[in-house]
């Protein structure tokens, strides 16, 4: 037997501890970070494949079959599990900067937002590439609507404190959106842009164009 193989032919797939009959969530959520630590690594979803999430996994290709149909499930499956967890950055930002004021809120939020984008380039992309009809929760709004109202709510926030905005809170929202993500694409598309300060003195111009 060659190095690497085992006599069942999981060649390459690291060992691991069988899931207990009724464990299946649990395989999924395995599967999932499997695909995310892939996509980490490949830096597009264009590379991900079941045979190599599984072996990311260390499972069998066919066990990934029960959870997602095909390909095209995973990557689904993938880009909510994405959502969710840049959509838990944004609230542990939030909560870290609860005490500092509604504008750190804001601000602390768009940091995060961006961190998730400069560390994670293929996850990032993956939220933005796929449509919202195809998130495997039907009728779940798409990762722009979801980001767009938590900076709208947070932004409200600014107005109810005494921090006047110079456009509806909604529409505010859209614009700090708009323009934290087109900043975001041009750190990604050009080496000379690769400063997170700059990023992060960005954050700071728009805040002052939409909070008075």
């Amino acid at each position: 037997m060659t190095d690497g193989a085992t006599t069942d032919g999981t060649e390459g797939r690291a060992a691991r501890v069988r899931n207990r009959w009724g464990e299946g969530d649990r395989l999924r959520v395995e599967i999932l970070e499997a695909a995310s630590r892939l996509l980490s690594e490949l830096d597009d979803e264009d590379g991900l494949s079941i045979r190599g999430v599984a072996r990311a996994a260390g499972i069998a290709p066919a066990s990934i079959y029960p959870h997602f149909d095909d390909r095209e499930a995973l990557m689904n499956g993938l880009l909510t599990y994405e959502r969710d967890r840049l959509g838990t950055l944004l609230d542990q930002a939030d909560a870290a900067a609860a005490c500092a004021g509604p504008i750190e809120r804001v601000r602390a939020q768009l940091r995060a937002y961006c961190d998730f984008a400069v560390a994670n380039p293929g996850h990032y992309r993956i939220l933005f590439r796929r449509r919202a009809r195809e998130l495997s929760l039907p009728g779940s709004p798409g990762p722009v609507h979801e980001i767009v109202a938590r900076f709208a709510a947070a932004l409200g926030r600014c107005a109810h404190a005494g921090h006047p905005l110079r456009l509806p809170a909604s529409r505010a929202g859209t614009v700090v959106f708009v323009a934290t993500h087109g900043r975001v694409a041009l750190f990604h598309s050009y080496s000379a842009e690769q400063d997170v300060a700059r990023l992060y003195a960005f954050i700071d111009e728009v805040l002052s164009l939409v909070v008075e």
